[in-house]
């Protein structure tokens, strides 16, 4: 019903072209001028224009009465369907996502960086590849074995019973043990099994 009464009245000003705008006098135009306007029209006129005002308002009053009427309908559909505030805005926020993942720009810009983050893992790879290699390089170095023995011969003179030998590695890890179990305080079993 509101709808067909709507549609009717909508295409009525348009139609008519009373929905274009007109200028409306601008700070420091002669406002008077556009009052001179009601000056040449004649008293019929005049009413004429006052009823199609008066028609005009109360048109528009009727409106707003059927957009209230709709808004409230919309609530109660919106009530019924189970949908509350939070869900359209999770909605909201989903179709505006995907309108954006839609774009032409949110294409291009996540294919750029996607292409940026495969440059950027080679690089890491090629770079980790080097550092290894130059880590290797240097536990194959003179140097680097001549510390190693120097470090094994310190360890059987400090170990006593454990013969010479094993790599840098295990003479690492060996130390690291050995003052680990040096700092800790004895466990709960060992205390048990007292």
């Amino acid at each position: 019903m509101f709808s067909n009464y709507y549609s009717m009245y909508a295409a009525k000003y348009i139609n008519s072209g009373l929905l274009r705008t007109d200028t409306v006098p601008e700070e420091g135009e002669d406002a008077a001028a556009t009052l001179s306007a009601t000056e040449t029209l004649s008293e019929e006129e005049q009413e004429e224009l006052r009823r199609e005002l008066a028609k005009v308002e109360e048109e528009i009053q009727t409106l707003s009465q059927v957009l209230a009427a709709k808004e409230k309908h919309l609530v109660e559909i919106k009530r019924k369907l189970g949908i509350n505030s939070l869900q359209e805005l999770k909605q909201n926020i989903a179709k505006g996502w995907q309108d954006v993942t839609a774009t032409s720009a949110y294409k291009k810009t996540s294919e750029t960086l996607s292409q940026a983050g495969q440059k950027a893992s080679a690089a890491l790879s090629s770079v980790g590849s080097v550092i290894t290699r130059k880590l290797e390089d240097v536990k194959n170095s003179p140097t680097f074995k001549s510390f190693e023995e120097k470090v094994e011969n310190l360890k059987s003179k400090v170990g006593g019973t454990k013969p010479a030998g094993g790599d840098f590695g295990e003479v690492l890890n060996s130390t690291a043990n050995a003052s680990v179990t040096a700092t800790e305080p004895p466990t709960e079993q060992t205390q048990e099994s007292l």
